[in-house]
């Protein structure tokens, strides 16, 4: 199964991304099929620089975008779909804990 994610580049303590497409079981920092974009958040405002018609064109041949990439692709209007809450919201303090709320309910 292909999958659209981003990959970690740049040095240390300054992050930026590449958006890739690659089997899902591969290595994020492995070989790609393709690099379609890049994403900077440290700029501001945050640098978001996808190639639209190569990510549409992945999504049509059945490529499934990662949590943050949806998310990330709806921001720039490049699919119209309802955003994803499995992707990890660092401002929100209370993600973490909900894993073990929802296993401590099911007790």
């Amino acid at each position: 199964m292909l999958v659209l994610r981003l990959t970690r580049v740049g040095k240390k303590k300054q992050p930026s991304y590449r958006l890739i497409v690659q089997e899902k079981k591969r290595d994020p920092w492995g070989k790609a099929l393709e690099i379609i974009g890049r994403y900077n958040p440290r700029t501001n405002p945050k640098t978001v620089d996808f190639d639209a018609e190569r990510v549409k064109f992945w999504l049509s041949k059945g490529a499934v975008a990662s949590d943050t990439v949806h998310n990330l692709l709806i921001n720039a209007k490049i699919i119209k779909s309802a955003k994803r809450k499995n992707a990890v919201d660092p401002k929100r303090k209370d993600a973490a804990a909900e894993p073990e709320k929802k296993a401590e309910e099911k007790k």
